[in-house]
């Protein structure tokens, strides 16, 4: 994950640095979306229309805590209690 510092042109332009934009995949004419938040502006990638390809999903799982093992990603999810409380609300 990359952090740059920019600054807007006089006209709001902001030029994204290279290296951020070969980090998320992101080529000249590559639709964005900016959004309001909070905190400041998010700018995202705006989702392509049709087929999704093998490159489209690159960084879509993307995982920052330590490795996980197999053994752990395979291991059965207990859902007996949720379903217990969904029963429970309904009644």
């Amino acid at each position: 994950m990359s952090t740059a510092t920019v600054k807007p042109s006089s006209e709001g332009q902001i030029l994204i640095p290279r290296e951020v934009r070969d980090e998320l995949h992101w080529d000249a004419g590559a639709e964005l979306t900016l959004v309001t938040t909070g905190d400041g502006v998010l700018l995202k990638a705006k989702p392509k229309k049709g087929k999704l390809r093998l490159e489209d999903l690159r960084g879509f799982l993307r995982h920052d805590g330590p490795p996980v093992s197999i053994e752990e990603l395979c291991k059965p999810v207990d859902y007996s209690k949720d379903w217990e409380e969904s029963e429970k609300r309904s009644r």
